[in-house]
């Protein structure tokens, strides 16, 4: 749990260059990609864990309590009865903060990391056309955070929908 507070209270900016320089520093010289990987690994599952341990928690206790009582192993409670509730609740944040990741890539270039908006700016100063670069890669964005967005909307009228 003090790993999970520590991560979501560090701006992801500062995990990367952590990531990065302290990795370096320890001797572990991993590279920008890897150590990218690691930082927005790192990000999104302290957050993901968040998602998913409140939609379990959610779960209402009778479920849990006839789950018991039909003899179900911890196990067979869990992939039969809980999980399933608890997808429901924890797919549309899931979608959501799937978007969030996505543009959260563009701090991984702080640490050398040539991704989308470093790409656009090394065109941008090349053709002295920023609007042009930066407005492909807006587009670029859009069109990868688009179906999350509108996957997580309907996930989230659907749920509404069921209660």
């Amino acid at each position: 749990m003090l790993f999970v507070q520590f991560v979501q209270g560090t701006p992801l900016l500062i995990l990367l260059l952590i990531a990065y320089f302290g990795l370096s520093a320890a001797g572990l010289d991993i590279g920008a990609l890897l150590s990218s990987a690691l930082a927005l690994t790192l990000y999104a599952g302290s957050y993901f864990s968040t998602i998913w341990l409140a939609a379990i928690r959610a779960v209402p206790p009778g479920q849990w309590e006839g789950a018991s009582a039909l003899g179900l192993s911890r196990w067979l409670r869990m992939r039969l009865v809980v999980l399933p509730q608890a997808l429901r609740t924890a797919l549309a944040p899931s979608c959501g903060f799937v978007v969030q990741v996505i543009k959260n890539t563009s701090l991984a270039s702080i640490v050398g990391f040539i991704e989308l908006t470093r790409a656009g700016q090394i065109v941008s100063n090349a053709t002295f056309q920023p609007l042009l670069a930066f407005g492909v890669v807006a587009a670029a964005y859009f069109v990868m955070c688009l179906p999350f967005t509108l996957l997580s909307d309907w996930l989230e009228q659907r749920q509404a929908r069921l209660h």
